[in-house]
């Protein structure tokens, strides 16, 4: 397995993303060895940061890009694997509907579509992931922990049943900080956090012994999309903490 960083919380903190060679060196020097994505708003920037990334010794998993289209392109043409599908469907079938046609047009760049579980969203608890990946069984999956556990869902389980469809993983932590609030109102109940450091039950070590069990042998992203003191102490304490069990 490979362990880098999905940097959204961590662009959050900064108010964007201003020097990737900076911040690649910077986890680097902490123990990971990517990003997810490799940022760009044209073809030549893509191929530029590309091989920033190479030049460095870092990798990345996919492309972002300013359209799907474009994404799938420069993630195809560098020899990556998957790139995101979504929707803003409120509807089930209609976002199902979207997400095929992406999954189509993924496969004939010869690259995985692959969904991101998100609390908020039409795929956010564990019943409905797995109906989404009945319904939709091209998809990979970025089985994101924290976003499933704080939903209630079983992380092992999902990993036990479809580690086949997994195209990546975030691995993150969940603080409860309000158990009063809302059921329904899983943003008002806790915040993400460095891992080891959750109060949800979710036990990511049993995530990483399941992963391994299976066979998994992709990208391990640590995300953690709220930080309250420098970012790099949070990611260096959640890569302390894989370390310190053995990955």
């Amino acid at each position: 397995m490979k362990f880098g960083v999905a940097d959204y919380g961590l662009s959050v903190y900064e108010g964007g993303s201003y020097d990737l060679e900076d911040r690649l060196q910077k986890l680097k020097a902490i123990g990971y060895q990517g990003l997810e994505h490799c940022p760009a708003i044209s073809a030549s920037q893509a191929l530029h940061n590309a091989a920033r990334f190479r030049r460095l010794g870092m990798g990345f998993a996919t492309c972002s890009a300013p359209s799907p289209m474009a994404a799938m392109e420069w993630t195809a043409a560098l020899g990556k694997e998957y790139v995101w599908v979504s929707s803003r469907s409120k509807d089930f079938d209609v976002f199902c509907r979207h997400i095929d046609v992406q999954l189509a047009a993924c496969r004939r760049w010869g690259i995985r579509g692959a969904l991101h579980n998100h609390l908020g969203t039409q795929v956010e608890s564990q019943k409905q992931l797995e109906t989404f990946l009945d319904r939709c069984p091209d998809s990979g999956l970025i089985l994101d922990t924290a976003h499933l556990a704080a939903a209630g869902g079983n992380c092992v389980a999902i990993v036990n049943k479809y580690a086949g469809r997994l195209a990546a993983v975030h691995l993150k932590d969940w603080l409860i900080t309000n158990p009063g609030a809302p059921a329904d109102r899983l943003a008002e109940r806790g915040r993400f956090c460095e891992l080891g450091a959750g109060n949800a039950g979710l036990d990511n070590l049993a995530v990483m012994a399941a992963l391994k069990a299976s066979g998994y042998d992709g990208w391990i992203f640590v995300e953690q999309d709220v930080h309250l003191r420098d970012p790099f102490q949070d990611l260096a304490a959640s890569r302390a903490y894989l370390r310190n069990a053995g990955y």
